[in-house]
């Protein structure tokens, strides 16, 4: 049988998937996982089993980068004088030319767009935007969604299959301006 110890560590990838999504740094992301396993480590008595492990070691890593956003948001350290005056020469011309932006107005569009995909997936019913964002967006297996959501793998594609026609429409009516 295995040993409580592996069971969890074996939800290290998940762990820092769902972590690397929510921080958007992997240095920040990896600490906060390994904080989440070295907790768990030290309560599993107070691990009775109630609930599934990987929902309790999610909760416990939910406070961990709540913590790392709030350590992070105090760390910053505020710019000095001399990292401006740095940036520029004695006459006061540019030090180095600053990197010309590729396509600001493709950045600003990029941007909407995700707006525009959130706006349709906050619509989707929610036992079928959460299967999609399983799959696309956390990088889930078909087995792994069925798991968490106790379904079958034909049901699974069916859901996965209206995620994406609903998503489809919303954004050719929200997005692309498109009517049928």
């Amino acid at each position: 049988m295995d040993d409580f110890r592996s069971r969890v560590e074996r939800e290290r990838p998940y762990l820092l998937r769902y972590a690397s999504l929510q921080l958007r740094d992997p240095h920040a992301a990896e600490d906060a996982v390994q904080e989440t396993l070295v907790a768990a480590l030290a309560g599993e008595a107070s691990f009775a089993g109630r609930s599934n492990l990987r929902t309790w070691l999610t909760g416990i890593l939910k406070h961990k980068i709540i913590d790392a956003i709030r350590r992070a948001s105090r760390e910053a350290p505020p710019a000095s004088e001399d990292e401006f005056e740095s940036l520029f020469d004695e006459r006061g011309h540019w030090a180095e030319m600053p990197a010309a932006w590729a396509d600001p107005d493709a950045s600003l569009e990029q941007k909407r767009f995700f707006a525009a995909l959130e706006a349709c997936l906050e619509r989707l019913p929610q036992k079928i935007a959460q299967a999609f964002m399983m799959r696309e967006h956390l990088g889930f297996e078909t087995a792994e969604i069925c798991k968490e959501l106790a379904i079958t793998p034909t049901h699974c594609w069916v859901l996965l299959y209206r995620a994406r026609i609903a998503l489809r429409e919303c954004l050719e009516k929200d997005w692309f301006g498109k009517t049928k």
